[in-house]
């Protein structure tokens, strides 16, 4: 089991790494979240959470490159780690075993 702790945001912020097959910045990921879980979240939370996640080592970052569309400003772009995969690898395993726990469990 994982020995650092996860957050639920967290955690559904580095699925959303793994599963967007493009760049992946806070706008996209806010846009995606907003997709995928039916609720909003604003960019300074994203940003907190990607903070959080690059701090524990789970995701990275670079800065690309500058855009016309973003009036020359430049984006970050997070990817998960080695490490990022690995937590998310384990923490779907523990789920899924504890799943199998659940006594007439049909979903």
């Amino acid at each position: 089991m994982y020995n650092k702790t996860l957050g639920a945001l967290e955690e559904f912020v580095l699925l959303l790494i793994l599963v967007m097959d493009k760049e992946v910045y806070s706008v996209t990921l806010a846009e995606e979240y907003h997709s995928q879980a039916g609720k909003s979240i604003s960019l300074p939370a994203m940003h907190t959470v990607l903070r959080q996640l690059e701090k524990k080592g789970y995701v990275e970052s670079a800065v690309g490159g500058a855009s016309s569309v973003r009036g020359g400003r430049s984006k970050r772009i997070y990817s998960l780690t080695t490490l990022g995969y690995q937590i998310i690898k384990e923490v779907h395993q523990e789920r899924n075993r504890l799943w199998k726990l659940a006594p007439n469990f049909t979903g």
